[in-house]
């Protein structure tokens, strides 16, 4: 059998398919559950356990079977495909890079208002959260750069998704909150440059973090 025909593992493409694409203020597609729930102790037992702030490459995340077979879903053709006819496009020739986020702080400078990098082709939100019961810390689908200027809230709870064209003016943010936000970000991206070049600043931001002083200053710093 074909690779492209095997089923995902983990990942629920009905749900993936039957979710609506919508275009204001530009085009994303929110995924209530992505994953199904029954599958959320067991792929959470085996999440990787990040203890500071701020995102990790995956090449510096250790985990897993169960939540490595969300990866490999992830990482496949077949979800590829679920993404280009979302947003009716090609992305054979974007490579992916795929980061992760454990925790936030709640200090101002967090979750501000930006667009994503022009290398980025689009954006997929996937929260691995046991629960968000918090009103802040809520990912915000923007209208500007105005982070309560918002048409849609994201909160990174287990299984949800969120995925986004991404443009000049795909605003998204959240407000400061403290808390365990745990969330992997798969972006496809316009090179495999670009892809080293991600993971080899979020492996030098994990080797400062876990250095006492170093992170300390990393945890002030602005963003």
């Amino acid at each position: 059998m074909d690779a492209d025909e095997v089923p995902l593992a983990m990942i629920d493409e009905a749900a993936i398919a039957d979710a609506p694409l919508r275009r204001d203020p530009y085009d994303f597609a929110f995924v209530e559950q992505a994953i199904p729930a029954t599958l959320k102790d067991a792929i959470l037992e085996h999440a990787p356990r990040i203890p500071d702030r701020g995102s990790y490459g995956l090449p510096d995340l250790r985990y897993g079977p169960r939540f490595g077979a969300v990866v490999r879903d992830l990482l496949s053709p077949r979800f590829r495909r679920l993404v280009e006819r979302k947003f009716d496009m090609d992305l054979s020739p974007y490579p992916p890079v795929i980061v992760m986020m454990g925790n936030t702080t709640g200090h101002y400078n967090e979750g501000h208002a930006h667009p994503d990098s022009k290398h980025k082709i689009v954006t997929v939100l996937l929260g691995f959260s046991r629960a968000w019961p918090y009103e802040r810390g809520r990912l915000r689908v923007l209208r500007s750069a105005d982070r309560e200027d918002y048409a849609f809230e994201f909160a990174p709870e287990f299984g949800r998704m969120l995925m986004f064209r991404v443009g000049d003016h795909s605003w998204h943010g959240f407000l400061p909150q403290k808390g365990q936000r745990m969330s992997l970000q798969l972006c496809y991206a316009d090179s495999a440059w670009y892809v080293r070049s991600e993971y080899w600043r979020h492996s030098i931001s994990a080797f400062a973090k876990s250095v006492p002083v170093l992170r300390k200053l990393i945890e002030y710093a602005p963003r």
